[in-house]
């Protein structure tokens, strides 16, 4: 597939300059609870919206240059697949609760948080959770971390949530929702930070891969969405026109929501 972004082949390019370079990969937990933590580092998060058969071959991609990530995978029938699961964590990466309990209880807070409960203990069934995030549905009119400000987390054994525990001044945040990697078409993906600047320039892989080799900002978050990455062009070209498709309506929420400020 030549030199084509968001395919497999890509990712392990990306992957291997990690390795490569003075980086070194953090799951959350271990950033969450820090002894030791190295000057430099990258932690790798996927949340895992569809596809969990793409977040295999990505943990297994992973796992064979030594790098260790984050999986935060959804509770639903076609994503909450525990086999999957259990290999991935297997492979010492660390599995999350990706919550969407708000949406769920279409707002009644009551309801989310026994959701969150029941889901909770389904994923420690299989993973010792540790750390969540919530998953950001932009067609929705809640916001999921928002079940944070009745409730506290950390009754539920639960470290830290990337969302809310995370200081993005010092961590440059890079997410390539949209199939880019500068937050352009992020609607509830949002966190204020710094280097806004050099966010603003990437927007392919090889330049989140010259940001990498250049060495200079030295703590990152890099989220991967599994189902965003390809090995086949028929796959990828399916996401293709099927993210264009939805950009262009988070386009429109965006613009709504910078007018509403």
């Amino acid at each position: 597939m030549l030199n084509m972004d968001f395919t497999f082949a890509k990712y392990q390019e990306l992957c291997e300059t990690i390795v490569e370079s003075e980086y070194t990969t953090l799951t959350f937990t271990q950033y969450f609870a820090p002894k030791n933590i190295p000057d430099k580092f990258v932690i790798l998060r996927h949340d895992v919206d569809r596809k969990p058969e793409n977040a295999l071959k990505m943990a297994e991609l992973e796992n064979s240059l030594g790098i260790i990530s984050t999986y935060y995978f959804r509770m639903k029938e076609d994503v909450f697949k525990r086999e999957i699961i259990k290999e991935i964590a297997n492979m010492e990466h660390e599995i999350g609760y990706h919550y969407e309990v708000l949406d769920k209880a279409e707002g009644d807070i009551e309801k989310a948080i026994r959701i969150f409960e029941d889901e909770l203990k389904e994923f420690r069934k299989i993973y010792d959770v540790k750390t969540i995030c919530m998953h950001g549905n932009p067609l929705s009119k809640w916001v999921n971390k928002d079940l944070w400000k009745k409730y506290d987390f950390d009754d539920f054994g639960i470290i830290g949530e990337p969302y809310l525990s995370i200081d993005y001044t010092r961590v440059l945040y890079l997410t390539d929702t949209g199939r880019r990697w500068n937050s352009r078409f992020s609607v509830k993906d949002v966190v204020v930070g710094a280097n806004s600047r050099r966010k603003e320039k990437m927007k392919s892989t090889d330049d989140v891969i010259r940001l990498i080799n250049e060495g200079d900002i030295e703590q990152m978050c890099i989220l991967a969405h599994p189902e965003r990455w390809s090995d086949s062009f028929g796959a990828w070209l399916k996401e293709l026109v099927w993210q264009n498709t939805k950009n262009m309506g988070k386009a429109i929420l965006v613009k709504r929501a910078y007018k509403s400020k």
